[in-house]
């Protein structure tokens, strides 16, 4: 069974950073795809990024492009978002989400449906 893990969460100021990190214990399949999704108080949780198997592709939220980049190491089922330019409505609870991969995909997924495992969350709190 995998299981996320995440941390880096916090408090912040209106345009400054943070980094989230991701690491998921235990493994049934050799590469991973990876997301970042978030759920703000009184909203439903959304898509933020996301990394493919193969650590190729990345892909980010409109609300989130720019500002936002996710990286990590699909083998370690690793990932992290860095956050910059932060502004009070990107306030939520941060969620990482861990898809198992066929062998050569390249695929990444934004859908939570897509993804079988998920962190604990981890909360980002940015003040005006």
């Amino acid at each position: 069974q995998v299981q996320p893990v995440e941390s880096g969460g916090g408090w912040v100021q209106a345009g400054g950073s943070l980094r989230l990190s991701c690491a998921a214990s235990g493994r049934t399949f050799s590469r991973y795809a990876m997301g970042w999704f978030r759920q703000a108080p009184g909203k439903d949780r959304e898509f933020v990024s996301a990394l493919s198997c193969s650590g190729g592709l990345t892909f980010h939220a409109d609300s989130v492009a720019g500002r936002f980049t996710i990286s990590g190491d699909n083998a370690k089922t690793t990932v992290y978002l860095q956050m910059n330019s932060l502004k009070p409505e990107d306030t939520a609870v941060y969620y990482c989400a861990v898809a198992g991969c066929r062998e050569g995909s390249t695929a990444y997924y934004i859908r939570e449906t897509e993804y079988e495992h998920w962190g604990q969350g981890t909360q980002v709190t940015v003040s005006s």
